[in-house]
């Protein structure tokens, strides 16, 4: 008694954090959303045809909200002690695992994929930076907040600027962004330790590289111990005296 006890608690737990993860995606989903991050929007310009698949806010919210149900099924399930809804949760809680260590085994064979989309992007990067840049003010927004939120000069560096459009029809000078005085400069007077945009994003990736890693690996345990948990529940529900 005091084990099925244990065990339906633990089962509240797990899917507690569940439901509290599909809570914060659902959040995070609304809000980009709301407010697109500039890289999406940089990438869309450049591949529109790819905009479905990594919709990030669609399938932060779609996620989040699946995460919601999955959490609330398993808790009602251990609650009311049904076998019908604990089995439901294992086995989607199942596929769902699959459905991930696949995915990370996809990701890791074909890893050599995003070195030709990074040169595929740094390709069209560049021929914007030269003839669209102070030109077409969706893209020259779109970099602009790029620059500005990760502190950065061009997509490879401020070579990326010369004999550009901009830089010809600002008596050649470079954005602000390039710099030290956030005003237009000339080569002379450029920031010259200001890294592109490209290898600030790299940094930004390895230093959270390790968080997502972590979390995923989080997620995982707590999906094999959810789904131990809710099949010895399912087990020893009508077994009990």
């Amino acid at each position: 008694m005091v084990c099925f006890t244990f065990l339906k608690i633990m089962m509240f737990v797990f899917n507690g954090v569940i439901f509290l993860g599909g809570l914060t995606l659902l959040g995070i989903g609304i809000w980009v959303k709301v407010d697109g991050g500039s890289f999406a929007s940089i990438l869309g310009a450049a591949a529109p045809q790819m905009m479905q698949l990594i919709n990030v806010g669609y399938l932060c919210i779609a996620v989040g909200a699946f995460l919601l149900i999955m959490g609330f099924m398993g808790c009602w399930g251990a609650m009311k002690e049904s076998k019908c809804l604990l089995m439901l949760f294992f086995v989607v809680t199942l596929i769902l695992f699959t459905a991930e260590v696949a995915g990370a085994v996809v990701v890791l064979v074909f890893s050599s994929v995003a070195d030709i989309f990074v040169e595929y992007l740094k390709n069209w990067a560049t021929k914007t930076l030269k003839n669209d840049y102070g030109k077409q003010e969706d893209l020259t927004a779109m970099w602009n907040t790029t620059m500005q939120e990760l502190k950065c000069c061009g997509f490879n560096n401020y070579n990326d600027f010369n004999s550009s459009y901009y830089y010809q029809a600002h008596n050649e000078k470079y954005p602000p962004f390039c710099c030290p005085e956030s005003k237009e400069c000339q080569e002379s007077e450029l920031q010259l330790d200001k890294q592109g945009c490209l290898h600030e994003f790299k940094i930004f990736l390895s230093k959270h590289g390790k968080i997502v890693g972590g979390v995923a690996l989080l997620i995982g345990v707590l999906e094999l111990a959810a789904m131990t948990v809710s099949l010895i529940l399912y087990c020893e529900i009508g077994t009990r005296v």
